[in-house]
């Protein structure tokens, strides 16, 4: 009998190993199949002309031998799989049956013979009378449904049919490929009534249990689940193939280097899955010049790299975990970087390769604005800017930004370093430590003077404040800072009161001194134009000296971004409330380009408390440029005479106003620009300009 090295059948344990495609290897055993129908045409003819020499035994335990002559009439066939060892990423436990022929008793035929024999009856056919399916003894099978599956899976091989041995071959590859016996054995036995084909077979085990070993990760409901409607019957080949498929499929979904590389069936029907999963070894950091590629000496500590992974070592790998530390890695916006596997020394186990190019890290920069605070013309509100910036600040991606803008009446110079990542630190705790000193327009609240010069509001503010991951999407900001603020004209000389009266500190005095606490709480979405963001923040002042403000504030905002069909409809909500003794410049104030389009900055009202809101939708016209419709609606609550000198009822401000219109964006290089034409509920209009998105 010939063997087949790759997989064999035992009663204690049978042993599976997976292929990726179905084997057939039928070359090597389709010339014995036509001997067996050579054999039985002989038989026919001998029958046929010699029937009073002829005495047949019905014995066909291995074949069918004649009493009168030596040659035989019957071979016998027996059926193995055979499986070539190929990549095991998605194998399916899929086999070709081989036919097997042996002539009992005769070593007269060659290999020549043979091969001459099939070309000469390829075509020949002999006539069956009956088709049968036993078991392995010849007996009829105990279960009828595993009988009437094999014979279901025969599409030739039928009662009164003329055969050839092609036709026999693809049963006995069926009834295998049907998935529920282990062997098949077709034999040919000559009765009265002619010559009867019976298929012997051996049906697969009942499954009792499973055993998976090497499986780390895989839950076990998932077995149970996969395994629950097959315990109690015949394991079937095809159904555990998808079973496995299954497995492989759970690991290949979550990116995850893990698959099923090999298949036991033991006596007593328990399955045994051994599972591969391949753990990181170790994890090294290569660093490649940007312009050769070569290796090279890297700027940034190798630690400050591995501390963005979330895969560790003695973790299974995953693919998709690897690109989310490729993408964290690369938002530090330092290098280019990629994740190379490699098979470690270990058996099972890789090697991640991260090759780094650095980008440079330090640059100065300059650019122009328009202050969002300026009530007239635009050009009173440009601005110009200078800084300088180094991205990582020792080789541990620490940032230090100094920078100027200068504008006619708005101006800032700030100091800011931040440590992104503190070091010993799990929770991806980061630092910003702050020095600022500021001068801003006060007319959002306190308007013009009367001879129509401005008044600025100066604040020298230096602070801490600490970042950090709450849950998934959502951050948490708290921190500490101390500000004094104070107005002037634009003499710079310091004032204390208004042209109508109303004071410009809280304290009386010529600036305030506020220590502030700030907590914030931040959910930025997706970041694409279909996600959600909210924002809330609270502010306390703490009034640890005696002449030190004390107040609470809180505000929000909140927006949201809705597809409908080419256009997308954005809605937007904000609110306050302040409560406390706090200066009046720190008062809400309502209407300008990013709260109320119709009406000039901060001329709708100015509050304790505010509630603004918004609609737009826009579509896309040409390229970058998209075209737009909004409305906006905002209120002061009825809180604008509760602010100290109520400077809004002061200058006549409604406390309450819509207002509509159209406008353009273009997606720029620079940023997104805006131009929005408005017209308020007191019918008067106004052409808005503004940088970035409305907040």
């Amino acid at each position: 009998m010939r063997q087949n090295d790759g997989v064999s059948f035992t009663s204690s344990p049978l042993k599976i190993p997976l292929s990726q495609t179905p084997a057939f290897q039928l070359t090597g055993t389709r010339h014995l199949a036509f001997q067996l129908i050579d054999s039985l045409r002989n038989r026919f003819n001998n029958v046929k002309h010699h029937s009073t020499q002829l005495n047949v035994s019905a014995q066909s335990e291995l074949g069918v031998r004649s009493s009168t002559r030596r040659s035989p009439l019957l071979c016998f066939a027996s059926v193995s799989l055979a499986a070539e060892k190929q990549s095991i990423g998605r194998s399916p436990l899929l086999y070709s049956a081989s036919l097997s022929l042996t002539q009992p008793d005769s070593t007269e035929s060659t290999q020549d013979g043979h091969l001459a024999t099939a070309g000469r009856y390829s075509e020949d056919r002999v006539l069956v009378g009956e088709v049968l399916v036993r078991n392995k003894d010849g007996d009829e099978l105990e279960r009828k449904d595993l009988e009437m599956e094999a014979l279901n899976a025969l599409k030739a091989c039928g009662a009164n049919s003329a055969l050839t041995a092609w036709e026999i071959q693809e049963d006995v590859d069926r009834i295998i490929d049907s998935g529920y016996f282990s062997s098949c054995t077709p034999v040919a036995v000559d009765s009265r009534d002619g010559i009867r084909l019976v298929f012997q077979v051996e049906p697969n085990q009942e499954l009792r249990g499973l055993v998976c070993e090497g499986a780390n990760v895989l839950p076990s409901k998932f077995l149970e689940n996969a395994f629950r409607d097959g315990h109690g019957k015949v394991v079937n080949l095809k159904r555990l193939d998808q079973v496995i498929s299954s497995i492989n499929g759970w690991y290949m979904d979550r990116g995850l280097f893990g698959l099923v590389y090999g298949v036991d069936i033991f006596s007593g029907g328990i399955v045994r899955l051994k599972v591969a999963e391949s753990e990181v070894n170790d994890i090294s950091v290569h660093f490649l010049d940007q312009k050769t590629g070569e290796p090279t000496k890297g700027k940034t500590k190798p630690a400050t790299i591995l501390r963005q992974l979330t895969t560790k070592k003695g973790q299974v790998y995953s693919r998709l975990q690897g690109k989310r530390d490729v993408d964290a890695i690369s938002a530090m916006g330092l290098m280019d970087v990629s994740i190379l596997p490699q098979s470690a020394g270990d058996a099972g186990k890789v090697d991640l390769i991260m090759n780094v190019v650095e980008r440079p890290s330090g640059r100065f920069s300059a650019g122009a604005g328009i202050s969002s605070g300026i009530t007239s013309d635009l050009l009173s509100g440009l601005f110009g800017s200078f800084a300088y910036s180094e991205r990582n600040l020792f080789g541990k991606n620490q940032k230090l930004n100094v920078s100027l803008e200068k504008g006619q009446i708005d101006s800032t110079f700030g100091i800011n370093y931040t440590d992104p990542w503190i070091e010993g630190n799990d929770k991806q705790t980061s630092r910003t430590i702050t020095v600022q000193n500021s001068r801003n327009s006060g007319t959002l609240v306190h308007g013009n003077q009367h001879d129509n010069s401005s008044l600025s509001i100066g604040r020298v503010t230096a602070g801490v404040e600490f970042s950090r991951p709450l849950w998934p999407k959502w951050s948490g900001t708290a921190g500490l800072f101390f500000q004094r603020s104070g107005a002037h004209d634009e003499k710079r000389n310091p004032l204390i009161k208004d042209f109508y009266g109303s004071p410009l500190t809280a304290s009386g005095k010529l600036c305030d001194d506020i220590l502030l606490a700030k907590v914030e709480c931040v959910y930025p979405g997706s970041g694409n134009k279909g996600s959600s963001m909210f924002i809330i923040n609270m502010e306390q002042g703490l009034p640890v000296m005696p002449d030190w403000l004390y107040f609470n504030r809180v505000n929000a905002r909140a927006s949201k971004s809705v597809k409908l069909g080419p256009a997308r409809l954005l809605l937007r909500l904000s609110g306050g409330h302040v409560v406390g003794n706090f200066p009046p410049h720190e008062a809400f104030a309502i209407g300008g380009t990013n709260s109320v389009r119709g009406y000039k900055e901060g001329a709708v009202g100015s509050g304790r408390s505010y509630v603004v809101g918004s609609s737009e939708v826009s579509l896309k016209m040409l390229g970058p440029v998209e075209g737009v419709i909004f409305s906006d609606y905002g209120h002061d609550l009825w809180s604008g005479p509760n602010v100290p000198g109520n400077p809004a009822g002061a200058r006549n401000k409604c406390g309450s106003g819509y207002g509509y219109g159209i406008g353009i964006r273009l997606n720029s290089p620079l940023g997104l620009l805006r131009l929005e034409y408005a017209f308020n509920d007191r019918f008067a209009k106004r052409l808005h300009f503004a940088f970035g998105n409305p907040k």
